[in-house]
C-alpha cells in the first residue's frame, strides 16, 4: 500500500508539471521511498569515517602504488584517483577503471612475497575471516591466520592500515563479525610499530572519528571502529 504522503507529493506534482510533456510519468511506473524525509543525511559511521581517514593515510605515504585486501570498493575506486590501486577480494569485483586493478585472493595465502608490499590495507574484513559469511571456510582461527599473512608480505619499513571493530568486551556475533579489544589487536602486532590509532566512536554524541586516542576510550566502547596504522621494522 502506498504512504499517503507519497501519492498526495505525486499529485501536486503532476498537476504543477501540467502538460510541459518534458517527462512522462504514470503511477504505472512509480518507485517510492518513504524514510528519505529526514532532518540530516544519514549514513553509516563506520563506514564513511575510516575510508575518509584510510584514503588520507594512503596521501600520506603516497605510495607508488597501493594493494588492498577486500576492503571497501569505494575506498579502492576513490583512491585509484590519485595513487594506484590493486584490490583483491575472496569474490573479486567486476571492476573497469583507470589506476585500478582487481583480482581474487584468499587472506589466508596470499600471492605475495615475503617482505614485498610497501603499502597495504585491509579495513572491517579480517573480524569476518572463518565465519563463513562471505562463502570463505569456518575457522575460529581465521583471523589469526589472515593476520599473519598480512604481516607476512609488508615490506620491512612498509606500511599497513588495518580497520576492525573494537570494544572493551572481545566477542563473537555470529556470523557477522568478531570485536577486538584494544589490546587483543596490538597483541596480534606486536612486532610492528603502532604509528597512529583513531578511534570512531559507535555514536555520534562522542565525535566523529577521534584522532590519537586511547585504550581507555576503545575500552569504553561495545561496538567502536578502531583505525591502526602500522609499519613493519
Amino acid at each position: 500500500m502506498l504512504s499517503p504522503f507519497i501519492v498526495g507529493d505525486y499529485l501536486a506534482f503532476k498537476r504543477m508539471m501540467g502538460g510541459s510533456g518534458r517527462f512522462s510519468m504514470s503511477l504505472y511506473d512509480m518507485h517510492p521511498f518513504i524514510f528519505d524525509k529526514t532532518a540530516a543525511t544519514r549514513f553509516d559511521r563506520h563506514y564513511v569515517y575510516h575510508t575518509a581517514w584510510a584514503a588520507r593515510k594512503v596521501r600520506e605515504i603516497n605510495p607508488e602504488f597501493h594493494i588492498d585486501i577486500s576492503s571497501s570498493l569505494y575506498f579502492s575506486s576513490i583512491v585509484s584517483a590519485f595513487v594506484p590501486v590493486k584490490f583483491y577480494d575472496y569474490r573479486p569485483a567486476d571492476l573497469n577503471l583507470s589506476g585500478l586493478e582487481s583480482g581474487r585472493c584468499d587472506l589466508s595465502a596470499l600471492p605475495f612475497a615475503d617482505d614485498s608490499v610497501g603499502s597495504i590495507s585491509c579495513m572491517h574484513t579480517v573480524e569476518h575471516v572463518g565465519l563463513g559469511r562471505y562463502g570463505d571456510s569456518i575457522d575460529p582461527d581465521g583471523d589469526i591466520k589472515a593476520i599473519r599473512e598480512l604481516k607476512r608480505v609488508v615490506a620491512r619499513g612498509g606500511f599497513l592500515i588495518f580497520v576492525v571493530p573494537v570494544g572493551g568486551k572481545p566477542m563473537i556475533e555470529f556470523n557477522a563479525h568478531r570485536v577486538y579489544s584494544y589490546e587483543q589487536v596490538l597483541s596480534y602486532f606486536s612486532d610492528f610499530e603502532l604509528k597512529e590509532f583513531s578511534l570512531i566512536p559507535e555514536y555520534g554524541e562522542k565525535g566523529g572519528i577521534v584522532a590519537n586516542a586511547t585504550k581507555e576510550m576503545a575500552d569504553k566502547e561495545k561496538y567502536g571502529c578502531g583505525c591502526f596504522l602500522f609499519i613493519k621494522h
